[in-house]
Formats: C-alpha cells, sequence, structure tokens
C-alpha cells in the first residue's frame, strides 16, 4: 500500500524513484499527513522491504530513520481501589496472592514460584529466588503480612509451594481442596491468577484497564508517595537500572507537590536574606 501511494505522490513507477526522494516521501507523511508513531514503523518496513530487499538498494536512508515510540504509562491504582479488588476476592488463596504482589511489589511469575522456605520471619524478609533475569534479591515484609502468609500455608502445608495448584482434576480425586493443594507438584498457574484478578476488577466495578502487574506499579508508586529511597524501591523491584525505576516519578502527583514546598522554602530563604 505504501509503495502504491508513495508512486502516486510523485506521478511515477515506484521503482523509478532515489533515496532523496523516498526521504522526502516520509517527512511528507510526518510533517503533512500527521503519520502516528505506530504508523511510520509500518510505512518504513513497507518501504525498506521493496527498495532494499527488493530492489537491492543500499541506503543510508534506513540508518538514519527512526521512529520514536510512544510508551505509555503504567496503570497505578488508588490504595483504595487495592483494597476494593482485594476485598472482591472469594477465595482465600486468590485474596492473600493478590496481597502479597502489592505488598512487595512481586511479579506474578515470581509469586506463583515462591516456597515456604523463601518466607525469612526472623529479618523480616522474603527471598525471591525466581526473578527476572536470575537475579536473586529480598524484599521486606511486616509481620502481619508473614501472619497471613503463614495461616494460608497451614491449611494446606504444601512443602514445595506458598501457593500450590489444585489442577483441573481435582474434585475427581474426592478430597478436600486443602488435601489437593497439600499434594499438589506445582504452583498455581499465572494465568488463574489473571482471570481471578479481572473477575475482581469487575466486582469492584472499576473502570480502569488494570492487570496483576498493575499491584507492582501501585506499589511502586506508593512507596514513592511515602517518602521511600527511589534506589531503595528499584531493588526491591529488581530492577536492573535505575532508570527503570524512574517511571515512577511521573505517577505520583506528590512528587510534583513536594518539590513545589521545597522551591517554595528555597524561595523564602533567599527572600528573607534581603
Amino acid at each position: 500500500m505504501h509503495v502504491v501511494a508513495v508512486g502516486r505522490h510523485f506521478g511515477c513507477d515506484p521503482a523509478a524513484l532515489g533515496e532523496r526522494q523516498i526521504g522526502d516521501f516520509l517527512v511528507f507523511l510526518r510533517g503533512e499527513r500527521k503519520y502516528a508513531a505506530a504508523s511510520m514503523a509500518q510505512a518504513i518496513v513497507a518501504l525498506r522491504t521493496f527498495y532494499r530487499d527488493h530492489l537491492g538498494h543500499v541506503w543510508g536512508l534506513w540508518k538514519t530513520v527512526k521512529v520514536r515510540r510512544v510508551e505509555s504509562l503504567p496503570v497505578v491504582l488508588t490504595r483504595e481501589e487495592v483494597a476494593a479488588i482485594v476485598g472482591a476476592a472469594r477465595c482465600q488463596r486468590f485474596r492473600v496472592i493478590f496481597q502479597l504482589i502489592y505488598h512487595c511489589g512481586l511479579r506474578i511469575g515470581e509469586t506463583v514460584r515462591l516456597a515456604p522456605r523463601d518466607i525469612e520471619t526472623a529479618a523480616g524478609r522474603i527471598r525471591i529466588r525466581h526473578a527476572k533475569g536470575g537475579r536473586e534479591r529480598f524484599v521486606p515484609v511486616t509481620v502481619a503480612m508473614i501472619g497471613v502468609l503463614r495461616a494460608f500455608w497451614l491449611r494446606h502445608r504444601n512443602p514445595r509451594f506458598l501457593f500450590p495448584g489444585l489442577g483441573r482434576g481435582w474434585k475427581g480425586m474426592k478430597v478436600a481442596p486443602e488435601e489437593a493443594a497439600r499434594r499438589s507438584r506445582h504452583g498455581v498457574s499465572e494465568a488463574a491468577v489473571q482471570v481471578a484478578f479481572q473477575h475482581c476488577v469487575a466486582a469492584a466495578g472499576l473502570s480502569k484497564h488494570a492487570v496483576v502487574h498493575s499491584l507492582r506499579h501501585s506499589y511502586a508508586t506508593h512507596l514513592l508517595e511515602e517518602g521511600v529511597s527511589i534506589r531503595l524501591i528499584s531493588q526491591y523491584l529488581g530492577h536492573a537500572s535505575l532508570e527503570t525505576t524512574l517511571l515512577y516519578t511521573h505517577l505520583t502527583a506528590i512528587s510534583e507537590e513536594k518539590t513545589r514546598e521545597a522551591l517554595g522554602r528555597l524561595h523564602a530563604a533567599i527572600a528573607s536574606k534581603r
């Protein structure tokens, strides 16, 4: 489609066009036609495929033309919305999972693979062994949350998983769900957690397009609002770079308000010296 369009734009066979003309056409699409980043990317790929891969034109244009993708900010829930979602969970297993993800900023995969031994009660922390990139880390946890986790584990006592899966055929085993959980050899699936979360979002009457990972985003944002060091938050989240964590400074209005308050104090201090 874009190859035909560039031919019509210049009124000639597209194959006869040169590098400068194709560059001018891309500028036209962006400047005059107001193509968005995604549409520009499609146009570049189509034209590059035709002129470079089909016609064999080795142009420097393809190295210089880049599309800056606009990344949307993640969904962050208010504290009241988090409470509403957790409260909407009828199943204790999912209710505890949601609580823990928000309490510690865990990824869903890290959560479902947790073992009872990963809860270090004396140190007040959780060891994340199956983290992204293979990097182990520790995250702090309160005594109250440890109590919630312990009470839940005591219901099934699975030696391998804090959140064991029941499996599709557990009802046919004619055993109680607690017994099926104790015997389980696998953790609860990520898909099951996602589905349960969407049910809770709907039950809570929220219109935000929230997913389980939104609890992790909310954890980071709310800690930042409470004045926790962004470097500590980055460590707790397991980010390889501090730049990734800096995203959350765009998600809290309090950070800007505190900046204004600080600027006011600085201005007042200078003004008092006059």
